[in-house]
């Protein structure tokens, strides 16, 4: 933002005047915030070092390694398996539900909850994106940004490549086609497929 009459660049405006929280806080209650908060950083550092360790050890042996990806993810049932390797913000915010397969490669920026359920397969290199930013641009340019929720059902396919944007949810039973773009939520027991993803049968 700069000012006119002197040409130097103004102060940014108080986004949050009034509001007592940490970046942090507003972070995890879905509001508006900036990732400057040591608390963010220290979560970030924990999630690098357990992905590292599960990509580790899944190398040296994958049914072993299993016992990482748990410490990494907020929950991971028993019976569910993870291929490395994977790329998280913080991995405590996202569950993964009985008898699912993760295949390698999935990149899920939990700003915001994910919420994986049961038997579902997560094709290799998805992508689930829950941080948004502000369209608008000063705000943008000021370093705000938020996350909404994703949420997968249960018996849910979603194909190599597929990426789920902020906000969206799919139904059970669904097939998402590989490379396709869910930009909208996808209802239950539906087949979509492209950018945007569009719903073309029920199943």
């Amino acid at each position: 933002m700069t000012d006119l009459a002197s040409g130097a660049s103004a102060p940014p405006p108080d986004y949050f005047a009034g509001d007592p929280r940490t970046n942090h806080e507003r972070m995890l209650a879905g509001d508006l915030y900036i990732a400057d908060d040591p608390a963010i950083f220290e979560e970030q550092k924990k999630a690098a070092r357990l992905s590292a360790e599960f990509l580790a050890a899944y190398n040296e042996d994958p049914g072993a390694g299993q016992h990482h990806a748990r410490r990494l993810f907020g929950s991971l049932d028993e019976t569910a398996f993870v291929r490395a390797p994977v790329y998280v913000d913080y991995g405590s915010h996202i569950t993964i539900g009985p008898r699912t397969f993760v295949n390698m490669g999935l990149t899920a920026l939990d700003v915001a909850p994910i919420t994986i359920g049961a038997d579902c397969q997560i094709g290799p290199h998805v992508q689930l994106l829950t941080p948004t930013h502000p369209v608008e641009p000063q705000p943008r340019r000021d370093k705000l940004e938020a996350a909404r929720p994703i949420t997968i059902g249960d018996n849910v396919w979603l194909g190599g490549g597929v990426i789920v944007c902020p906000g969206v949810s799919i139904g059970d039973n669904s097939v998402v086609g590989a490379g396709s773009v869910v930009t909208r939520d996808i209802p239950a027991n539906a087949l979509a497929v492209g950018n945007p993803a569009r719903v073309l049968r029920s199943l």
